[in-house]
């Protein structure tokens, strides 16, 4: 017999599979498409794992998504005294009060829409007069192209602080959101208490963008106060992989320093395209052994062929540092 669990100890996500799975697969496919990608992920992996809910439970949870939808139109009609009182009058005091906070902060918390269609030399404008975190809370949310275009319009200090924020932001909360909302007086639509923003990988991928003469420049501002945090953005703006974008050049130098059984090891988990790109970039003798030894590795654990191929990513940041290679165009370099 199942388990009933009371919607109290439930996870929210847990309690959103536990819905979507009892409104049937065609009323979920419609919600689905308005949630983002990272939340369909997440929510189908939790609705795999629901399996024989307890009656008592399923209509709990039903009951609980029902009343916050009606809290929500209440609110939208009369306002939040007016949601509370009719809501009270069907649940009680404390329950009708639980609900319409939690209703409050979704409205109250709207979010950041994208701002994909904003004027960069606006927006800079706009941003030069504001904090370093209010700057790296805006560039977490353009592309890359954007913020690497209004990042490299910045004084220097202000740049080598703001990809700092970017990098250690995680999670705002609903406080911090409402208070840039006030400054950037823009549209924001996330419907959630927390918000994932900005990270490392966001960081890599602005700078990645801006141009190595500000990238240099911002690392090792970074690096002064920490250096293991610039050492995971410069770590994550070049894979493995990111080696078929090099030019045929730099590629050949690149294999001057490269062991063969290295790049062995390292090829033997790589799309055929970049072991095609590589290996057309040596001798047919070369490229012949180079195959040979694959062949003949065997099975190999894939943290192993990881920590190669990070060696050599390592290799080829250096010989860049040195102006040896060239790795790929950026924002302020690109080839038009």
């Amino acid at each position: 017999m199942p388990r009933y669990t009371p919607p109290e100890q439930l996870s929210s996500l847990r309690k959103a599979a536990v819905f979507m799975v009892s409104i049937g697969a065609t009323s979920a496919a419609q919600i689905f498409k308005y949630l983002s990608e990272s939340d369909i992920e997440r929510l189908s992996a939790e609705i795999a794992r629901v399996e024989n809910v307890p009656t008592k439970e399923l209509n709990e949870i039903n009951d609980e998504f029902h009343n916050m939808i009606l809290a929500q139109k209440y609110i939208s009609v009369g306002g939040l005294s007016y949601a509370e009182e009719i809501l009270e009058s069907a649940l009680g005091g404390e329950k009708a009060l639980e609900i319409t906070r939690r209703v409050q902060m979704t409205l109250e918390v709207k979010g950041f829409n994208v701002l994909e269609d904003v004027d960069v030399t606006q927006l800079l404008a706009f941003l030069q007069k504001e904090h370093p975190q209010t700057i790296a809370l805006v560039l977490s949310q353009l592309t890359p192209i954007q913020a690497a275009n209004v990042l490299a319009e910045l004084p220097s200090s202000v740049q080598i602080d703001v990809v700092h924020r970017i990098a250690l932001m995680e999670r705002i909360t609903p406080d911090t959101l409402k208070a840039v909302e006030k400054v950037l007086e823009s549209h924001i639509d996330l419907t959630r208490s927390t918000s994932k923003f900005g990270g490392i990988k966001t960081a890599a991928e602005v700078l990645n963008m801006v141009g190595q003469r500000f990238e240099k420049n911002i690392l090792a501002g970074i690096s002064k106060d920490d250096a293991e945090l610039a050492g995971e953005i410069k770590n994550l703006m070049f894979v493995f992989e990111d080696i078929i974008k090099m030019d045929d050049r730099s590629i050949q130098r690149l294999l001057k320093d490269v062991d063969n059984k290295e790049l062995s090891m390292a090829l033997k988990a790589c799309s055929t395209e970049l072991m095609d790109k590589i290996l057309n970039n040596m001798s047919k003798r070369a490229a012949d052994l180079i195959r040979e030894e694959i062949d003949y590795m065997g099975p190999v654990r894939l943290r192993e062929v990881e920590t190669v191929q990070q060696r050599i990513v390592d290799t080829i940041r250096r010989l860049e540092e040195d102006g040896d290679i060239y790795v790929s165009a950026g924002a302020e370099d690109a080839l038009v």
